[in-house]
């Protein structure tokens, strides 16, 4: 079970890495691939900026989390992928953009693999670990 879990958030959690590091390094190469033009100035730099921090910190959550077993790190995670699968229904039905069917459900289907995860021991016992204390 462990390798399926490992195959199963270690896919998502490297494809979004390289998205990430894509948005630094080649932002004319993946910014149609998200159906975005890219600016210039400030609204290039807040492009790249901010969306190579995003998909580098949303993969590096779950790689840290699967590396570490440490559940804790799938949860930014999960907020970050729920939160935009949210954030684009509320686009659609309250701004008026297209409704980006594929990308809610690819983000639904990671979020969902994210809650089992979580869930899940990641260090292979049948045990469930108390939550860490944070101070």
């Amino acid at each position: 079970m462990r390798i399926v879990q490992m195959l199963a958030v270690g896919a998502p959690a490297a494809v979004f890495l390289v998205v990430g590091a894509a948005w630094w390094l080649a932002p004319a190469f993946i910014a149609p691939k998200f159906g975005v033009t890219l600016q210039d100035g400030v609204g290039l730099s807040t492009q790249v900026g901010n969306l190579g921090a995003f998909f580098l910190t949303l993969g590096g959550c779950m790689a840290t989390a699967l590396v570490t077993g440490n559940r804790l790190w799938f949860r930014p995670a999960l907020m970050l992928v729920g939160g935009t699968a949210f954030g684009r229904i509320i686009a659609w039905a309250v701004h008026g953009a297209a409704f980006a069917s594929d990308m809610v459900a690819v983000e639904v289907l990671v979020a969902v693999l994210l809650v089992f995860s979580i869930s899940a021991d990641l260090k292979g016992s049948t045990s469930a670990e108390p939550p860490p204390k944070l101070v």
